[in-house]
């Protein structure tokens, strides 16, 4: 590789000594050869017989072209031949155009005729690259010519890309079936195209101050992937982001400050209705259990704890230092933080970068950086780790616990999530605000929650990604293990950091965010409710070992609509093999309807649930079960509640495990029902069939980015 390196360094090094920003056509076609991207073949004949032996060479049909510097216009000058067929043909040509230049322009320096590969036929497709302010080198493909930039059909990856990630790609956009050749049309070679992605995300990762790049069209073939046309942008003063800190050295740190043997209050205060009250009566109310150091100027004591004027005055140490005082005077106490050595910071206080002083904030990560500090925030609520029974925050004390960690970067959504922890008996690991992001983001909350052995599900909410190549690699490794979920908010274009190309033209950063989400195996949530259901509950259900998905209703109309879900979700049903369908109607009156959805109808009791359902999990071939319940006299909500966990129960106990969703449609009796069910890992939902499937699907993508299916 170092001599392709070396002949697209030399062509580098020339665009820069010409101060200039972009490349030349030739200059692309040699940086593309080098690569081994391929592009038209092409040569220059100094005579008729050279140019019958270059065409002959490179295969038929060729276009040929005269080569001067004095003829500008070569159409008008009759200077351009297309479609030539043949060896004579080319010879032919040669001398036609030799006649009509010199006809043109009789003192022309003509430097001989140029003999190029003729494209055409074939699907036009786009392959790029971007460099996005968080992402970095992002590699794109998608439908080329005149469409593209009309629907926007595109689709990203981080660079470099797998030749797996390549062919994904080709998959990836709306228009997919175009390549599989349409009405006749011949499929494309997908080995070829998937080459040209790989070879083009190498490329702009060997060499970064290539900041976007173009190869469009390319014309794909059943036989190859050719670019007509290579344009490429570079900035020289472009700066790949630093590596981010080793993981080991982000899990000893924020070990330190999730789990601490003490915690001082800077701003501390005797006084309802101060901040630095609230945080003082959380963590006493919480139930914390380590040293409390109060930190004050003056009192000698605060809510029943010896007070300290500075944390250097503090004889014991001191693992996390919660800041309830205004922005202004945060970084000298920071710095007392630093000669203390302790290592992390949560900053509640705002008046920073969020309200229009930079300056500030830029200020306590100079000293952060200085002291090897860990900062959380500025703005932000605070943050809970239930483990430990801490509560650093002002909010509210929370001791529900269970095993989801849940991020947000904002207090309202905070407070959101423990309110629907405790109203749906959910339970969490830790709540944790992040703020402005001044330090701590999203990658080290991955890092440490992967290690946590009391975590079982990661959520989080974010309005950007400081560094999205550093989370996307977090998350991949993550992802393999737990099942991480994100809500992105502010969906509308950020765009990338120049838009000269067709492919920057197209950078959306929502569907950047799309595609990196699921490249690396991340669970998109695309609402705040959403987030909170799926951080309850992905965890209750089982993975499942495979893509049938089985509904048995008791209302036609929820049939339907659970089957619309399915699709929606990215679920199969399961078409039913004539054997098992025979089964289940030996249990359906002869008007139900077997087949998938199993239509049981409204008027059977709760027997024909029973059989149904545990026909269901027996059979092997089946991977997954949705429900619909209709509330009728026959079969009441509690009734087929307690029968269904019941029998999930039973067949548990002879090995038959699988997730298992509901769906109750009833008067308000079905509530209950649906909380029982819950309780006892059926995750069910009253009027609805969007939520118990989208839950399930979101399951599914979890076991399907971690390879378990």
């Amino acid at each position: 590789m170092s001599n392709s390196k070396d002949a697209v360094r030399k062509v580098l090094d020339a665009v820069k000594a010409d101060k200039r920003t972009s490349l030349t056509a030739p200059e692309g076609k040699v940086v593309c050869d080098a690569y081994g991207i391929p592009v038209p073949k092409e040569g220059v004949a100094k005579s008729a017989s050279e140019a019958a032996r270059i065409a002959s060479d490179m295969g038929f049909p060729v276009v040929m072209k005269i080569v001067s510097p004095d003829i500008l216009h070569k159409t008008e000058a009759g200077g351009v031949v297309v479609g030539v067929k043949s060896a004579e043909d080319a010879e032919k040509s040669y001398a036609t155009i030799l006649a009509n230049a010199k006809k043109y322009k009789a003192d022309a320096k003509i430097d001989g005729i140029q003999v190029q590969q003729m494209l055409g036929g074939g699907t036009e497709v786009i392959v790029g690259s971007i460099t996005d302010g968080s992402f970095g080198k992002l590699v794109a493909f998608g439908l080329g010519g005149v469409l593209v930039e009309v629907l926007k059909d595109i689709t990203f990856r981080l660079a470099p890309a797998t030749k797996d990630d390549a062919l994904s790609m080709l998959d990836g956009i709306q228009a997919h079936e175009m390549l599989k050749g349409v009405r006749g049309g011949e499929p494309v070679n997908r080995e070829a195209l998937a080459d040209v992605i790989v070879k083009v995300s190498q490329l702009v990762s060997d060499f970064p101050e290539i900041v976007e790049l173009d190869l469009n069209p390319v014309f794909a073939t059943a036989k190859n992937a050719i670019a007509a046309d290579v344009r490429i942008v570079v900035d020289f003063d472009y700066k790949p982001r630093p590596a981010p800190r080793p993981t080991e050295e982000i899990v000893a740190a924020m070990s330190r400050i999730m789990q601490p043997k003490g915690v001082a209050v800077i701003g501390a205060s005797a006084e309802d209705g101060k901040i630095g009250n609230s945080v003082m009566k959380n963590l006493i109310n919480g139930g914390y259990k380590g040293e409390i150091y109060p930190i004050h100027p003056k009192a000698p004591e605060i809510l029943g704890y010896k007070a300290y004027k500075s944390v250097k005055d503090v004889p014991g140490v001191i693992d996390t230092a919660v800041f309830a005082i205004p922005a202004k005077f945060v970084a000298g106490a920071l710095a007392e933080c630093g000669e203390k050595k302790i290592p992390g910071a949560v900053l509640i206080p705002s008046g920073f970068a969020e309200a229009g002083a930079p300056e500030l904030q830029a200020e306590i990560v100079e000293v952060g950086k200085k002291y090897n500090i860990r900062l959380m925030g500025p703005n932000i609520y605070g943050f809970y780790y239930t483990p430990a029974n801490l509560c650093a925050t002002f909010c509210t004390a929370y001791d529900v616990k269970g095993h989801a960690a849940l991020s947000s970067q904002s207090g309202g959504i905070g407070m959101a999530i423990i309110g629907f922890s405790r109203s749906a008996k959910m339970g969490v690991s830790a709540i944790v605000g992040l703020g402005n992001k001044s330090d701590i983001d999203e990658d080290d909350l991955l890092a440490f929650f992967e290690q946590d052995p009391n975590t079982n599900l990661i959520a989080q909410h974010c309005e950007d990604l400081k560094d999205g190549r550093a989370f996307a690699e977090a998350a991949k490794r993550v992802a393999k293990k737990k099942p991480v979920v994100v809500l992105k908010a502010g969906r509308t274009s950020a765009g990338a950091k120049a838009a000269s190309s067709h492919t920057g033209a197209l950078a959306g950063n929502d569907k950047i965010y799309e595609d990196v989400f699921k490249q690396s195996g991340v669970i998109r949530a695309r609402s705040l409710r959403q987030l909170l259901e799926f951080a309850r509950g992905v965890p209750v259900l089982p993975t499942p070992k495979g893509e049938n998905v089985l509904i048995i209703t008791g209302a036609g109309g929820s049939g339907v609509l659970l089957s619309d879900s399915v699709v929606d979700n990215g679920l199969s049903l399961m078409q039913m093999p004539p054997d098992l369908d025979a089964a289940f109607r030996k249990f359906i009156p002869p008007f139900g309807a077997a087949g998938n959805p199993v239509d049981i109808t409204g008027g059977e009791p709760p027997i024909t649930y029973v059989n149904t359902v545990k026909l269901g999990l027996s059979d092997e071939r089946i991977h997954a079960l949705i429900l619909g319940y209709w509330h009728t006299i026959v079969t009441p909500p509690m009734v087929f509640a307690r029968n269904m966990v019941e029998v999930k129960k039973e067949m548990e106990a002879k090995g038959f495990v699988k997730p298992m969703v509901a769906s109750l449609a009833g008067d308000v009796e079905v509530e209950e029902a649906a909380e029982y069910l819950y309780q006892n890992g059926i995750p069910a939902y009253a009027y609805s069939t969007e939520l118990p499937v989208e839950v399930l699907g979101a399951k599914y993508k979890w076991a399907r980015g971690a390879g378990l299916l």
